[in-house]
């Protein structure tokens, strides 16, 4: 469980340090950068909603802990 939330965090920092890149490079001509915060926006919200489903399914708990 805790691997699965560790690896969606660094998914969505890669996703916006990779946002912030291409806002340099491409000048704001592209839309790259719409793309991958649009990524970043659907990784947080699915992050969300599976903490909730994990918590309603009992597998955490509001400590953390089964």
């Amino acid at each position: 469980m805790k691997i699965i939330v560790v690896a969606v965090l660094i998914a969505i920092v890669a996703a916006l340090f990779a946002a912030l890149v291409f806002l340099y490079r491409d000048a704001g001509r592209g839309k790259r950068v719409v793309w991958l915060l649009t990524l970043r926006v659907a990784l947080s919200g699915s992050l969300v909603a599976f903490l909730l489903f994990s918590y309603w399914m009992g597998w955490i708990g509001a400590g953390g802990g089964r």
